[in-house]
């Protein structure tokens, strides 16, 4: 069993703290992550200060993070926008160069600030990109904790693993790599989203603060879905296949659409794709004419592509009878199988790593090898044939949530980020 259950520990009292967050991404978890922290920290009244530091369009993709911080509490929370001459030099993560270079200029980002506000300890979202400065030695102005997403080096303990030559690669460069991360002097606490990987990673130091973060997911409230499906215009006697987020190659559309075009005419003439995220014009080019011709063969197709606002997102999942998850070797926890969970929606997932094993054992639906469209087609016709009823286990689907709850997120954090006494 992958799971870890969540304990809670008696609150320790709390020395009054500097806390640096630091944080440049935009979309996805980054701004929910951030807002719990906050919510939380208002809630408890936790002592200390935390200084907020963020790409300089966080703001306008997050409004409701800022929105979280109430007038009173502005002098102990303050969201910090990187200036514009220090975010433009930043590389985009296109290339292994790049995106070294570019986590070379994040830490450094990170150190000046940490610095300027006096930083008794730094909390790195996204431990991820912190791994190449620590395994060469470089110093911080603090304590540096962080959120590994990531982890791979384990894999070859999941059932069915058969990497390939650029997988093995990685997974011996975190194996020679995370030792020396792990013994950084300055290295304080490393939260894990991975259950599975906290027991190896406490294998390479004993000695190492490892922690388990349950990657936290809102309860999703019940409500009505007739509107939104009058808005989409989706036919009453459609079942909805939802793809959600970023709809790229990496999320596996390109396999889904070729599953689609395999179809046979009276399984897709039931059906209903709704895509609703971010696309780039390369690839909405090169789908579009695919999604026109899926459409005379009388699948629906609905498309949004837009980022759509934290508060919004639950209500598509509601909608959705079949939440697609074909992701290309997914690495670490998936955000949108949490999602469906919590919706109480089965999820069509790459049988893969972490996603793989997390969908076989909390029931959450069917498993393919995402890399095969004739696979995903077999499992698309394998829901229709048999809804209404649902794949996977409802009861454990809704375990699968409540052990990814906010409060857990953030009491773990609290726990083991400022020091105690």
């Amino acid at each position: 069993m992958i799971a870890i259950k969540h304990q809670q520990t008696a609150p320790a009292t709390l020395s009054p703290s500097k806390i640096l967050l630091f944080d440049l991404g935009l979309g996805g978890h980054h701004g929910n992550y951030i807002r719990y922290l906050i919510e939380y920290w208002i809630a408890k009244e936790i002592p200390g200060k935390v200084d907020i530091v963020v790409l300089p369009q966080f703001l306008q993709f997050h409004r409701d993070v800022a929105e979280a911080i109430p007038i009173e509490a502005r002098d102990r929370l303050q969201i910090i926008p990187l200036k514009s001459a220090e975010a433009a030099p930043l590389k985009p993560r296109d290339t292994f160069k790049n995106r070294t270079w570019r986590n070379f200029q994040e830490w450094n980002l990170m150190c000046r600030y940490a610095q300027k506000q006096q930083a008794t300890e730094c909390l790195v979202m996204y431990f991820d990109t912190c791994e190449l400065p620590l395994t060469t030695g470089r110093p911080a102005p603090c304590p540096v904790s962080g959120i590994y997403f990531k982890p791979t080096f384990h894999y070859g303990s999941f059932p069915g693993d058969h990497p390939s030559r650029k997988e093995i690669i990685q997974r011996w460069r975190e194996r020679s790599t995370l030792p020396r991360i792990l013994r950084h002097p300055q290295l304080k606490t490393l939260f894990c989203l991975d259950p599975s990987a906290i027991a190896p990673l406490k294998q390479l130091n004993p000695q190492a603060e490892i922690v388990y973060l349950p990657d936290p997911v809102e309860p999703n409230q019940k409500q009505d879905t007739q509107k939104l499906r009058q808005s989409l215009n989706i036919a009453s006697d459609k079942i909805i296949m939802l793809l959600f987020g970023a709809i790229d190659g990496r999320k596996g559309i390109f396999q889904l659409i070729e599953a689609l075009e395999r179809l046979p005419r009276s399984v897709s003439q039931q059906l209903c794709l709704l895509l609703v995220g971010a696309i780039n014009d390369a690839d909405h080019q090169a789908i579009a004419p695919r999604l026109e011709a899926l459409q005379q063969n009388s699948i629906q197709i609905v498309t949004k592509y837009e980022f759509v606002s934290e508060g919004e997102v639950p209500q598509y999942f509601q909608l959705a009878d079949l939440v697609l998850a074909p992701y290309q070797k997914h690495v670490g926890m998936s955000g949108i199988l949490l999602l469906a969970a919590a919706a109480d929606k089965p999820v069509l997932s790459s049988n893969y790593g972490l996603m793989g094993q997390m969908t076989q054992e909390y029931g959450l639906g069917i498993e393919v090898d995402a890399s095969e469209p004739q696979e995903i087609a077999l499992g698309i016709t394998q829901f229709v044939l048999n809804y209404p009823q649902c794949p996977g286990d409802a009861a454990k689907r809704s375990q699968f949530a409540q052990e990814h709850s906010v409060e857990d997120y953030a009491a773990t954090i609290a726990q083991h980020l400022y020091i105690k006494h």
